[in-house]
């Protein structure tokens, strides 16, 4: 009996995905587990694999296409009934441009119209600085696909054009890619939505610095600054569990496991953020080998559906690119986030007539003042300073 198969909701904002490769075809068999579309979401690029076995039939919605959660993709029977006679739903392609030739082939697209192109491609071409318009693409409907975009660079395509503003020079113009519509999407919602409360501390990290000189020296792998974060910002949202709740539709939910999303920069400046479930069930150890797995799968964009659901709190830093301070957008429907600069020498009094020097961050969290009010925040604070100052009791 056939029956649909629909796009899945594989991260927390996803709204849409591209269908980037269909890597069963229509009449092909699959079990439970089989690997059946790879898809590019707000987020990353994954692997969407079968929930039952059974037979794809119709692909409603083909390499390079767009669909939104709950939207069916294609039809599939189940594993002891016929599949669905095979049918690929091509979409319409855009209107070819005659040449100048008289030959009526395709030359360039209209002025300002979106080239057929799939987003990935789109994300290739600007980088390696090639126009769409004129690829001939091999993809369904004429798409232009990846391989379409570096042929066509290898073989000199002309540049991205460029359009004249007067008095600013010449400007690139590109589409967004998903993830950054998404993320566009998300933050107006945020910043024009929730009404937020920021409160900032600074932390003497002297002693973790030590104790990852020490380890750097006898050799061992060293725990980043961002662990020891990580790891107090999770035992401290334990002990104050109003930051680790959400607001919705009139009623503050506080959720019993502590998630604790890390922002990472990719190579092509998207902002993904993996998730280290239960992080403050996790030793100093196990946590930052979470993180170094995170952050290279985000890098790579092979970030698995899980590893990016569920946060209850965001830590962003960017203390490595020479940051003081720096106030993050709180990302619904978590009620906060915590923004960590980079560490500084601070000159103190030690003592009569005495100078020293410490290393301090400074760090500011912002929340949705719906949930979280001054006093909570402060608290939070309060005791994310104790941790880091006396951080032994974190590597334990």
């Amino acid at each position: 009996m056939a029956r649909e198969l629909t796009m899945p909701k594989l991260s927390d904002s996803m709204a849409d995905a591209v269908i980037t490769r269909w890597l069963k075809g229509p009449g092909e068999a699959f079990a439970r587990g089989d690997a059946l579309i790879e898809v590019e979401t707000d987020k990353a690029t994954v692997v969407y694999e079968a929930e039952w076995e059974g037979t794809l039939g119709a692909i409603l919605v083909p390499e390079g296409g767009t669909a939104g959660v709950g939207e069916a993709i294609a039809t599939v029977s189940n594993g002891d009934g016929e599949a669905t006679p095979p049918r690929v739903v091509i979409p319409e392609a855009a209107p070819a441009v005659a040449s100048d030739d008289g030959g009526g082939l395709p030359d360039r697209a209209p002025p300002g119209s979106r080239a057929n192109a799939s987003p990935v491609a789109r994300r290739v071409a600007v980088e390696l600085g090639v126009s769409l318009h004129g690829i001939a693409g091999t993809g369904p409907g004429g798409r232009v696909t990846v391989e379409d975009v570096r042929a066509a660079a290898d073989s000199g395509a002309p540049a991205l054009e460029r359009q004249d503003a007067a008095g600013k020079g010449e400007v690139t113009a590109r589409a967004l890619t998903p993830t950054e519509t998404t993320i566009a999407r998300r933050m107006t919602e945020s910043a024009t939505t929730t009404p937020v409360l920021t409160a900032a501390a600074d932390v003497d990290v002297s002693l973790i610095a030590t104790l990852r000189r020490g380890a750097r020296e006898a050799g061992e792998v060293t725990p980043s600054l961002n662990d020891f974060v990580v790891k107090a910002a999770a035992l401290a949202l334990r002990e104050q569990p109003r930051l680790n709740s959400s607001y919705a539709d009139g009623r503050i939910e506080t959720y019993s496991r502590v998630n604790v999303g890390i922002a990472v920069a990719t190579e092509d400046d998207t902002l993904l953020v993996p998730v280290v479930h239960d992080a403050d069930r996790k030793t100093l150890a196990e946590l930052a080998a979470d993180t170094r797995r995170l952050a290279n799968a985000a890098r790579r964009r092979t970030l698995t559906p899980e590893q990016l659901h569920h946060a209850t709190f965001t830590v962003s830093n960017l203390g490595m690119f020479g940051v003081r301070s720096f106030t993050a957008i709180v990302d619904p429907p978590q009620a906060a986030i915590l923004a960590v600069g980079g560490v500084r020498r601070e000159a103190f009094e030690d003592g009569p007539d005495r100078v020293g020097f410490r290393d301090v961050i400074t760090m500011t969290l912002t929340c949705d003042h719906r949930v979280v009010y001054g006093a909570h925040a402060a608290r939070f604070l309060s005791r994310l300073r104790e941790l880091l100052e006396r951080p032994l009791a974190l590597t334990l």
